[in-house]
């Protein structure tokens, strides 16, 4: 009986759940908020020297989380609910929201950091890829 018990939990584990932020998406943010000028700018700025983001091709790192599911998580930096008004303040002044964040203010205007979110918030989910 403990062991049906035991495998009922683990089969539970396993089953499909409601993403924690429903419905984030870039449609939220300004309407100008480019995606693809977010793509560029997730590039030129060296996002991807601390990120693995997974329709971007470059160095595999692990300094900071993988993004390619970010409109999936219930918050951003463990800190603020992830909305997207929430993720381009943090884009803007990373350290303003978590002084002891390792990620940098890398000056980001607010239009870039809306092109930024617009373009990571776009990304498919592992969920759609399967």
């Amino acid at each position: 009986m403990l062991g049906v018990a035991a495998l009922s939990l683990l089969a539970a584990c396993g089953e499909e759940r409601e993403p924690l932020a429903q419905g984030l998406s870039a449609s939220a943010l300004p309407q100008d908020a480019d995606s693809a000028r977010g793509r560029a700018l997730v590039v030129s700025r060296g996002c991807l020297a601390c990120h693995a983001i997974p329709t971007v091709r470059g160095p595999s790192s692990a300094v900071g989380p993988p993004l390619g599911e970010i409109g999936s998580q219930a918050y951003l930096t463990g800190l603020l609910p992830n909305t997207p008004a929430n993720l381009v303040r943090w884009l803007m002044d990373p350290p303003a929201i978590n002084p002891r964040t390792a990620m940098p203010n890398v000056g980001l205007t607010q239009t870039e950091a809306q092109d930024i979110a617009a373009f990571l918030l776009s990304q498919p989910s592992a969920k759609e890829d399967r």
